[in-house]
């Protein structure tokens, strides 16, 4: 059974971390092939589910040494029909990954888990098409049935809940919130900002989240915020109203660079830890809603423990 699947602990507003560029640290720093961004073909190399289980479980160090909470979110962001036939893997097989990335999270989690760092398992969910294009747009009911299977292999798991990340246009969002709700799993949507705040699809964040909650009665346990520098969005939290009391999470970009500037981009641009952890700070003052933090594109745990100790200083500062 899910430890947490029917009482998330990161909405009883404890400080939570999760990781960060999981691709990019992988690519750029271990200088480990992934073709077409998927993290979850390593599970059929050899070797390659250790070299995964030694990226999340730097994350689960960080959470127990700042005895804060961790959510793990599965190495599965590509594992949909679209770009798992790119990458040769019917329904069968990427179903099998599927299972075997929540079982490795689930063995990190028997490992590292306190009472002081509870550790929440998520199925994680890409966009079919493009995280930063809102390309292969589909309906709210075709987003529903073509998310689903995956979310029925990760409901038959002990996940506690699912995230879809990159979301850049809301119908995509709601289609998944749909299939979530359809196997009774809680989930979390995180949508792509451009360096305006806005989604790729030229929505506002208040009304990417007011209208997936309306057509969905609300259902999202929270949303999120990633591949976007704080510089891109500040001002959108800055002064908003109730709205963005429905925002929980941040996975910020290290790099100030647009989406397009980072596509063409031949080198990692990893900012700077310490000014990334900084900015958080404001934005947690800002929102206080945000408690789950971690990284995007360019961060990794370097990133994330900066951020853990400023946000962590600040709090200890009242």
């Amino acid at each position: 059974m899910s430890l947490y699947r029917h009482a998330l602990p990161q909405l009883a507003d404890r400080p939570f971390i999760t990781d960060g560029g999981l691709e990019t640290t992988l690519v750029y720093h271990e200088g480990i092939d992934l073709p077409h961004f998927a993290a979850f073909v390593l599970f059929d190399r050899p070797e390659g589910a250790t070299i995964l289980a030694q990226y999340f479980t730097r994350y689960a160090e960080i959470g127990r040494a700042n005895n804060v909470g961790v959510v793990l979110e599965s190495a599965t962001w590509r594992a949909n029909p679209d770009w798992g036939h790119k990458l040769g893997y019917n329904a069968a097989a990427l179903a099998d990954v599927q299972r075997k990335s929540i079982e490795q999270l689930l063995a990190i989690r028997e490992r590292y888990a306190t009472p002081g760092t509870p550790i929440v398992v998520s199925g994680n969910l890409g966009p079919r098409g493009d995280g930063y294009r809102p390309d292969a747009r589909m309906s709210p009911a075709e987003a529903e049935a073509y998310h689903g299977p995956q979310v029925r292999t990760f409901a038959a798991t002990q996940a506690d809940m699912v995230s879809a990340f990159t979301m850049n246009y809301r119908e995509e969002a709601i289609g998944i919130v749909a299939a979530a709700r359809n196997y009774a799993m809680p989930v979390a949507i995180s949508f792509t900002l451009e360096t305006d705040g806005r989604l790729p699809s030229g929505d506002s964040l208040e009304a990417a989240i007011a209208r997936t909650d309306e057509a969905t009665d609300g259902y999202p346990a929270y949303y999120m915020i990633n591949c976007a520098h704080p510089t891109h969005f500040s001002d959108v939290l800055r002064g908003a109203d109730g709205w963005t009391g429905r925002l929980r999470g941040l996975r910020a970009n290290a790099s100030k660079r647009s989406h397009a500037e980072l596509d063409v981009a031949t080198e990692l641009d990893i900012g700077e830890p310490v000014a990334l952890g900084l900015e958080y700070r404001e934005l947690q003052r800002l929102q206080p809603s945000l408690t789950v933090l971690g990284g995007c594109c360019g961060t990794d745990h370097r990133h994330v423990a900066a951020i853990c100790e400023a946000t962590r200083r600040a709090g200890a500062n009242g």
